[in-house]
C-alpha cells in the first residue's frame, strides 16, 4: 500500500511535524511511504527523516531563492492543486485543516482521504461543508475525537489514535541528575512564565537544583528578563532548539509541563518515553490528556495560587527519591502505548478498513 503524507512544512521545529515523521516511520516497514511538503523552508528539515520515507516539496520557500510567475499564496495554491489532482497514491493523510479541505476537493476519489487533526479548526463552516467527503477524521486524544465528533455531527467517522514515538531503544533517565527540564516553543500558551516563578521557589529551597528550557520562540525576550527579575541566571539555562529533545529529557529528573493547552503534546510523550515524571496543570487541554497522575505524573489544579501550588508540587518531587522513581517507572509503561509498532497497526487496521469499503 502508498500511502502519502501533506503537511504545510515538513522542515519545521512543530510537534506534529515531529508525530507525523514518526507515524511514517513506523508505517514505512510495510508500506511504501512518502512526505509531501507544500513548503520547502529549509535545506534539510530540522527533524530526522527515516531513510525508507521518500520526500518532495511543492514549493521551495527558502530565503533568497528566486521563482518565476505566479508569485506568493498563489503559486502554493497552483502547486498543490496540480499535486492533488495527478495524485497516485492508495491514502492520503493531511496534517492540518486547510490542507484537508483541499484534499477533500481536490484529490481522486479512488485515493482514501484521511485527516490528522491536533486541535479543533479556526474556521469550521469549510470544514463542515467538505470534509464530509473525506473518508476518516483521526484524532490523538478522546476529547479531541469527541469535538470533531460534534463538530461534524457524526456525518464523518472520527477516530484517536495517540501519536507514535519514534522507534526504539528509548534513551533512558538515570534520575540522578538534578535538574528539572522543558521543552517547545516560548509562547504565550505554553506559559513558561509561571514555570519561572515556581521554579524560584525551589532554586530558594534547594539550590542545587537547575531549570533547563529547551526552544525559542517570541517570549523568549520576556522569559529572560524574568529571569533576570528574580536573579535566576544561576538556575534557569536558556538551551535553545534540539532535534534531539528525548535524549535532553534524559539528563533530567523531572519534566515540567506549565502549558495552558498540549497539541500535540509530543513533548510530553517524549518525556513520558524516557521515564521522567511529569509535573503539569490540570487543564482541559493540558498534560492530562496524555498522562495518568499519580502513576507517571503530579497535576496541579489550575487558578488561585497556582505558582505557589506548582512550586510545592515540584519540591515535593525533589525531596523524594523514591516517588520520583516510581513515578518514572509508570512513565515507561505509559509510553509503550504510544510505540511505534504499536500505533502504526493501528492506523493499518484504519486504514485497511477504510480501503475494503471502496
Amino acid at each position: 500500500m502508498k500511502i502519502s503524507f501533506l503537511l504545510p512544512s515538513a522542515y519545521g521545529m512543530r510537534g506534529d511535524v515531529r508525530a507525523t515523521l514518526n507515524l511514517a516511520a513506523g508505517l514505512a516497514s510495510r508500506n511504501e511511504v512518502e512526505i509531501v511538503s507544500v513548503k520547502r523552508t529549509r535545506e534539510t528539515p530540522f527533524f530526522p527523516v527515516d531513510p525508507r520515507i521518500s520526500m518532495r516539496w511543492l514549493v521551495d520557500s527558502r530565503p533568497g531563492v528566486r521563482h518565476l510567475l505566479p508569485s506568493g499564496q498563489v503559486r502554493t495554491e497552483v502547486a498543490l492543486w496540480r499535486m492533488l489532482r495527478g495524485l497516485r497514491t492508495d491514502v492520503l493523510i493531511t496534517a492540518r485543516p486547510s490542507l484537508s479541505v483541499q484534499s477533500a476537493r481536490y484529490a481522486p476519489r479512488e485515493v482514501v482521504r484521511i485527516a490528522k487533526e491536533w486541535s479543533r479548526p479556526a474556521v469550521p463552516g469549510p470544514v463542515r461543508r467538505f470534509y464530509p467527503r473525506l473518508d476518516a477524521v483521526v484524532t490523538s486524544t478522546a476529547s479531541a475525537r469527541e469535538d470533531w465528533a460534534r463538530l461534524l455531527d457524526d456525518e464523518l467517522s472520527v477516530h484517536a489514535i495517540p501519536d507514535a514515538l519514534p522507534a526504539g531503544p528509548w534513551p533512558r533517565s538515570r534520575m540522578d541528575n538534578r535538574i528539572v527540564s522543558a521543552g517547545g516553543r516560548l509562547v504565550p500558551v505554553k506559559a513558561y512564565n509561571r514555570l519561572i516563578r515556581a521554579f524560584a521557589v525551589v532554586a530558594d529551597k534547594r539550590p542545587d537544583w537547575r531549570l533547563r528550557l529547551y526552544g525559542t520562540g517570541p517570549e523568549e525576550k520576556r522569559l529572560r528578563a524574568l529571569v533576570r527579575e528574580l536573579d535566576l541566571h544561576n538556575h534557569v539555562y536558556f538551551m535553545g532548539t534540539t532535534s534531539d529533545l528525548p535524549g535532553e529529557f534524559a539528563k533530567a529528573s523531572i519534566v515540567a509541563v506549565p502549558s495552558r493547552h498540549e497539541a500535540p503534546g509530543m513533548s510530553v510523550v517524549e518525556a513520558l518515553s524516557c521515564g521522567v515524571p511529569i509535573v503539569g496543570f490540570d487543564g482541559a487541554r493540558g498534560p492530562a490528556e496524555f498522562v495518568r497522575p499519580g502513576h507517571d505524573s503530579v497535576l496541579v489544579p489550575e487558578g488561585g495560587d497556582e505558582v505557589e501550588a506548582y512550586a510545592t508540587a515540584l519540591l515535593g518531587l525533589v525531596d523524594d527519591d523514591r516517588r520520583r522513581t516510581a513515578l518514572a517507572a509508570g512513565a515507561i509503561q505509559s509510553a509503550a502505548g504510544h510505540a511505534a509498532g504499536v500505533v502504526a497497526a493501528r492506523w493499518q487496521e484504519l486504514m485497511y478498513g477504510l480501503r475494503s469499503r471502496e
